[in-house]
């Protein structure tokens, strides 16, 4: 969750470090630091709040070295003070960590026996000082770092400098992402490639137990038994410009709006071929997918939501029985194994620990049959899969997920009709059906886009408030799910999201005219259930915000609030009821002050329990 940047060259790197921690800021961090060896000394200055804040500390300090490890930490052991901001140092030895230290407990009484006196309260300063004792044995740093990664338990990336050896950068990686970028006559470390862009973008995608020897010119990676092994080398195409907000005030406003060119990118295949064929999904995915029993899909957070979405349609088109669960809860329980089950994860980043852990125990027990649905190619997560599925949507730099969310639904829905096919449960005419759906639908999202001006007059009623519910039937009560947790994220207005068909089982409880109530309603089949379910809300005094489409027969009246999409798309309408929520979330944000990208105590990529 926290940002790495490190770099080795014959110029002064303190403006790469400091630009590279100013790209990773959409992270989520709370703290920010910089080290850097300059004759043969360790300097450091670490600031709690904003980069910029750190920025000015460096620089009214003169900071300027060849080599340096710089940082933005999100709080895991310890408050947010200067003390525990990263870098941590040990007489000489200076690191930065992403990631949880489990047994640092043990480890910290050991070495405060052997006389180390500790000065934060992180599991990182363990770290530090653990290296430097396998250091005054004689090792260098190199097998000092070696040495000490094997006895820590849990996830880290560690970039590690010495003064006593300035002429190299040593990183290694257990659980959370970490690469190298290949310059010449320098060389970098990022926990994100964002960070590097700048310089290169050339990079080495460090694996599980690997550690790296980092110099001006040259690049060794070790694997998990400490021998030398080879690393693929990728041309990264993440574009600077993609990083930039250009007419926009917020990223999120930003990605919000790049959505029908995101979707269009996420189904370019699909259209292209102009059938739903495996071949979309590996190129063995016939026979991976061929005879399976049942679905299990395992994310956290909005993918999470995207799972739920995606059950209604696997089971009503592909005849399937598909589970949702939150990976963090699946890794921990007695699973019943089906290898005859696909295990689908989800994830934006493709390093979201949890889900990353959730499909390595599926694997154990013998699930063979795996797809990762993901946004950023060659991480962690589409590498451990048999099949994968990019969905194209571009670097995300806020927090709250829009377009990763919205591309992977249309990336599920094409597995959807990709598995009804395989088992003859798709004629010609609803293949058709699909894939025009399919083809109009980024139009459909940009006149969703175009509903703003409304939207944002709403937002002047939710600012005020502290508590919304939001409520769907069917396969849209995963989007009042995801409209909630987007309004509780950016404007931290406590949220809660219902079926609507649940509402008389305690929810009402809640209804007052203090509490507006969001209500998701397409012209679908449970329309007029839909419609009863409001009427319970109107009874008792409550305020509706429902939105609808062209086809709905009810307009707005005392106490509720219509606004409605051009037209109803059928089975994609989730996708389309999604850009009202996320706009919605977005303008009462703006209405309340808050900071829409970067919203407090969270993260953008979750790489710690």
């Amino acid at each position: 969750m926290c940002g790495i940047v490190g770099a080795i060259a014959d110029r002064d790197v303190v403006p790469v470090l400091i630009e590279g921690l100013k790209r990773l800021e959409y992270r989520g961090y709370d703290s920010a630091g910089i080290a850097v060896i300059n004759d043969q000394e360790v300097r450091r200055v670490r600031r709690t709040g904003r980069v910029a804040e750190m920025e000015g500390a460096a620089l009214a300090e003169g900071f300027q070295a060849q080599l340096g490890i710089g940082h933005t930490r999100w709080a895991t052991h310890g408050g947010v003070t200067e003390a525990n901001a990263h870098p941590h140092v040990s007489a000489g030895v200076a690191l930065v960590h992403n990631g949880i230290i489990e047994n640092h407990d043990e480890q910290r009484e050991k070495l405060i026996a052997m006389g180390y006196v500790f000065e934060s309260q992180t599991d990182t300063e363990v770290i530090a000082h653990l290296i430097h004792s396998h250091l005054t044995e004689g090792k260098d740093l190199l097998h000092a770092v070696q040495a000490a990664v094997h006895e820590l338990h849990g996830a880290y990336a560690l970039a590690v400098v010495s003064r006593k050896e300035p002429g190299r950068l040593i990183a290694a990686r257990m659980g959370c992402p970490l690469l190298i970028g290949l310059g010449e006559g320098e060389n970098f470390i990022a926990s994100d490639v964002s960070a590097i862009l700048q310089a290169t973008r050339k990079v080495i995608f460090l694996e599980e137990g690997d550690t790296a020897e980092i110099t001006r010119d040259s690049v060794t990676v070790f694997g998990p038994d400490n021998a030398r092994i080879e690393r693929e080398v990728h041309l990264s195409d993440v574009s600077l410009a993609s990083l930039e907000l250009g007419p926009y005030s917020h990223f999120m406003q930003k990605e919000i709006h790049e959505q029908p060119r995101a979707i269009a990118d996420t189904i370019e295949g699909v259209i292209d071929a102009g059938t739903f064929s495996a071949e979309l999904f590996g190129d063995d995915a016939a026979d991976v997918l061929a005879g399976i029993e049942g679905v299990q899909i395992l994310a956290c957070g909005t993918s999470y939501y995207a799972g739920m979405t995606a059950r209604y349609w696997i089971e009503a088109i592909a005849g399937l029985p598909c589970s949702v669960e939150i990976a963090s809860e699946y890794r921990y329980r007695d699973v019943v194994a089906n290898p005859k089950h696909l295990i689908i994860t989800l994830s934006q980043s493709g390093e979201t620990l949890d889900t990353m852990e959730a499909l390595k125990y599926a694997k154990s027990l013998g699930q063979e049959r795996t797809l990762s649905i993901c946004n950023v190619p060659e991480s962690a997560i589409p590498r451990a899969s048999r099949l994968v599925c990019y969905t194209r949507a571009g670097a995300e730099i806020g927090v709250a997920s829009t377009k990763a969310f919205t591309t992977q639904l249309v990336a599920l829905f094409t597995l959807t009709a990709t598995l009804a096919k395989l088992r003859g449960r798709l004629d010609e005419a609803r293949e058709a059906e699909y894939l025009d759906a399919l083809r109009h639908l980024p139009g459909s999202v940009q006149h969703a886009l175009n509903l703003e001006p409304q939207i944002t007059a709403w937002s002047e009623h939710f600012a005020p408030k502290e508590h919304a519910l939001f409520l769907g039937r069917g396969v849209h009560y995963p989007i009042a799910l995801e409209g909630a947790l987007k309004l509780k994220e950016i404007s931290y207005i406590h949220a809660e999201a219902y079926p609507a068909g649940e509402l008389k089982h305690g929810p009402l409880a809640l209804v007052t005219d203090a509490m507006p109530v969001v209500v998701i309603a397409p012209n679908d089949s449970l329309l007029e259930k839909v419609k009863s379910n409001m009427q319970e809300v109107r009874a008792r005094g409550g305020e509706l915000f429902v939105f609808t489409d062209e086809e709905s027969q009810f307009g707005p009246s005392e106490g509720v609030h219509v606004i409605r999409a051009p037209r109803h798309v059928g089975v994609l309408s989730p996708v389309i009821h999604t850009i009202p929520v996320q706009l919605l979330a977005y303008h009462v944000a703006l209405a309340r002050g808050t900071d829409v990208d970067k919203p407090r105590n969270l993260a953008k990529s979750v790489t710690v329990e």
